[in-house]
């Protein structure tokens, strides 16, 4: 089955984008289909490379060479090598969404954020939309991997990036979006039905009255702590962060998730990923590794002038919205057990982010109350 799906008009989203972006948006009707073989995938893509932009509709296919950058659990990147002759015209980067994802992601919300992120100097370019993707300009650098994020020069330039994201101002309604977007993955999780009669038996073991009630409470507690509301990335894991070792520039990629939300959320959120898809938390970092990274986030020039009552706060804030980091991947990894075609294990992904929930919602639930006792007879 093609995995080809229009998600949106290219031409009315290019239009649109005219009004309020720098430069303009090339787009295409064509769509390609993911789960094609890069050999097959490859003429597709020349295809669509000439359609969008003009100035190549005449080149020689042999002018264009493609290669698969990286192949996400939602989608693919693709660099695309434009060369006549001798010189190499350009370089740009297609990012191909998989199947299903606009189950799950709000594709519009990362199109209307995309436009103020690259003008605010974060990411690539945006050059072209296509029925199931965008075009954006290469950057030259490499993805980190999970035990990257642990070095402290890293973690100090990850925490600066971060504090400058979050100052990025987006139009329209500033709502934290954490909650409602956790209720909606509820909502969908909720009524699945598997073809697969082990898998159907395996999601049968959830119990969504347990869910309900733990995601009500963390929803209670989170709200009592009144964590700032920021412009967010949400999805700080290590391959949406990339870096130039030669140029000493970090940059942090790939929106889908963007939104306002609470500031101990997407710290906390980044925190969890120190697991990788693997989960295993005992790389969670500590602390005193917390504590490194909230000084370069909170005063990146004066890290050490951090007061201790501004460490411990975030310190509070990122680790109880770490379990509702857990909560809205383990639901997101439901949902993407019945609706992705790509090959990884979201069911049991489900089990190991909920069961970690469970194991570290004692401890931080109590901190957090203890904090906010303590805060109350100041």
């Amino acid at each position: 089955m093609g995995g080809e799906v229009k998600i949106w008009n290219p031409v009315e989203i290019a239009e649109q984008a005219r009004n309020d972006y720098a430069s303009q948006i090339f787009p295409s009707l064509l769509t390609i289909d993911p789960s094609l073989s890069l050999p097959q995938m490859t003429p597709l893509v020349i295809n669509l490379c000439k359609d969008m932009f003009k100035a190549w509709s005449k080149f020689d296919d042999s002018c264009f060479k493609v290669e698969q950058i990286s192949g996400g659990i939602t989608n693919m990147l693709l660099k695309v090598t434009v060369k006549k002759g001798d010189s190499i015209n350009e370089i740009i980067t297609i990012r191909l969404y998989g199947p299903n994802t606009e189950y799950i992601i709000d594709r519009h919300r990362e199109l209307q954020a995309i436009k103020y992120i690259t003008a605010a100097g974060f990411g690539a370019k945006w050059l072209g939309i296509f029925g199931n993707g965008v075009v954006q300009s290469f950057i030259n650098a490499h993805t980190l991997t999970p035990s990257d994020m642990r070095d402290p020069k890293l973690v100090a330039k990850i925490a600066k990036q971060l504090r400058r994201f979050h100052h990025v101002e987006i139009p329209g309604s500033k709502e934290p979006q954490l909650w409602n977007d956790i209720w909606k993955f509820y909502e969908k999780a909720s009524v699945l039905k598997f073809d697969d009669g082990e898998k159907q038996k395996t999601y049968e073991t959830v119990s969504f009255k347990e869910l309900h009630e733990e995601i009500h409470d963390l929803q209670v507690l989170c709200d009592r702590l009144k964590s700032p509301v920021l412009f967010s990335h949400n999805d700080l894991l290590s391959g949406n962060i990339m870096i130039n070792h030669e140029e000493d520039a970090l940059y942090l990629i790939d929106y889908e998730y963007a939104s306002y939300n609470y500031r101990g959320f997407d710290i906390g959120n980044h925190f969890a990923e120190y697991a990788g898809f693997e989960c295993d938390y005992s790389l969670y970092p500590n602390m005193n590794e917390q504590y490194h990274f909230f000084r370069h986030y909170l005063q990146p020039d004066k890290p050490h002038e951090v007061p201790e009552n501004d460490l411990k706060t975030l310190y509070v804030e990122a680790n109880i919205y770490a379990l509702a980091s857990h909560l809205f991947w383990s639901l997101w990894g439901l949902i993407q057990a019945k609706m992705s075609p790509i090959d990884f294990d979201y069911l049991d992904y489900f089990f190991l982010r909920y069961k970690e929930y469970k194991r570290k919602k004692e401890k931080h639930v109590s901190m957090a109350l203890s904090y906010l006792s303590e805060c109350r007879n100041e």
